[in-house]
C-alpha cells in the first residue's frame, strides 16, 4: 500500500523538516510499510492490526502492538493518530472518530485517508458486511463526497486543517495486479485553525 511520501506526509502535517513529534498510533497499519513512511518522526511509534500474520511482522519490524479492541483504555496520548483506509472498513466509524478525539495529546492531530467514492464493506464479523454505524456520507461524485465528508468530522468535534487528494495504489486480487484509487486524506485537529486545500 502506497498513500503518501514521508516529504508529503510532512507538508500534510505543515511542519518542519526537522520536527520530530512524541508519540505516532497507526491504526490498521498492515505489514507497516506506511508506518515506516511516518516512523522517523517520532519517538514512540505505536500500532494496531486485526489480521494476525500482519500483527507477526509489525512486532519484526519493531513497532509497538497496541490491542485492536482495547488501544484507548492504554492511557497514552498521542501527538498523531493515522486512521489510512480504516474507517469505510469498521463496523463503528463514528464511534471510532470519538475514540481518536478522545486520545489526542493537547495539539494533536488526526490524519485520516478515505477511499472515494464512498464505499463501506466490513471484512470481519458482520455476515452481510455492513457496518453497524453509516457514516453519513453523500454526494456523486469526489469533491462532493469530500465537502460531505468534512461535514461528518466536523459533526464529530474536529476542524479540518487540511486535505489533499492523493492516489492510492493498493494490492489487488486474481483479476488485478494492483488497484488506483482516489483517496481524500484530512488532517483534523480538536482546535481551532485555518483550513487547507493542496
Amino acid at each position: 500500500m502506497f498513500v503518501f511520501s514521508l516529504d508529503q506526509f510532512r507538508r500534510l502535517l505543515g511542519v518542519a523538516e526537522d520536527w520530530c513529534g512524541g508519540a505516532l498510533l497507526d491504526l490498521g497499519a498492515g505489514d507497516g510499510k506506511t508506518t515506516e513512511v511516518m516512523a522517523s518522526l517520532f519517538s514512540n511509534v505505536y500500532v494496531t492490526e486485526i489480521s494476525g500474520p500482519m500483527r507477526w511482522i509489525l512486532a519484526k519490524r519493531g513497532f509497538q502492538l497496541l490491542d485492536v479492541e482495547t488501544w484507548t483504555g492504554a492511557g497514552i496520548k498521542f501527538d498523531v493518530i493515522t486512521c489510512l483506509n480504516l474507517l469505510d472498513r469498521c463496523d463503528r466509524p463514528l464511534s471510532l472518530l470519538h475514540e481518536l478525539k478522545a486520545s489526542l495529546s493537547p495539539g494533536g492531530r488526526v490524519v485520516v485517508a478515505l477511499v472515494l467514492p464512498f464505499s463501506p464493506y466490513v471484512e470481519i464479523g458482520r455476515l452481510d458486511h455492513r457496518p453497524t454505524e453509516w457514516l453519513p456520507i453523500q454526494g456523486s461524485n469526489f469533491e462532493e463526497q469530500a465537502s460531505s465528508a468534512i461535514s461528518v468530522f466536523e459533526a464529530s468535534g474536529f476542524f479540518v486543517e487540511r486535505w489533499s487528494r492523493v492516489p492510492y495504489l493498493c494490492e489487488g486480487d486474481l483479476n488485478q495486479a494492483f488497484y488506483w484509487l482516489d483517496d481524500a486524506v484530512f488532517v483534523l485537529s480538536a482546535s481551532g485553525g485555518q483550513r487547507d486545500v493542496s
